[in-house]
């Protein structure tokens, strides 16, 4: 098996990237769309993260840190090649980023039916937040 490699995504990278989500993201967001993520990108070129192997797209995390808090988002392993370390790998790298960023403490969202999820977060040392509850608001332009 050869060496995973992780990598900050480009916008060369995203039609890729939104194929690939369609496989191994569970569940979808309002912003799962080319021109979404091409704002992530450009906003923040280091916080879209893809694991690659033999040139093949196998996960994705987005580290994102606004200056103040670390959110996770979109972890995603082919289903071919999970339980591989690549989950664990991808969150090393956004560990990693926040700290040379001068984050904290980072969040992740997870979906409460994902029990498979819930358990990796939990074995990378995630711990949910019971008294949270998240809010949200759909924006209109």
């Amino acid at each position: 098996m050869t060496e995973l490699r992780i990598r900050p995504a480009g916008p060369e990278d995203l039609d890729a990237v939104l194929a690939f989500w369609k496989t191994a993201a569970e569940g979808t967001s309002i912003s799962d769309d080319r021109e979404g993520v091409e704002r992530l990108v450009a906003r923040d070129p280091g916080a879209l993260l893809l694991a690659e192997r033999d040139g093949e797209l196998v996960g994705t995390v987005i580290a994102g840190f606004d200056g103040w808090r670390c959110h996770l988002y979109r972890l995603a392993v082919h289903p071919d090649h999970r339980r591989r370390g690549i989950g664990s790998a991808l969150l090393t790298a956004a560990d990693e980023r926040f700290v040379r960023l001068g984050g904290r403490r980072g969040d992740a969202m997870v979906l409460v039916r994902n029990e498979r999820a819930q358990h990796a977060w939990r074995a990378a040392g995630y711990e949910p937040q019971e008294q949270w509850r998240r809010w949200v608001k759909h924006l209109t332009g």
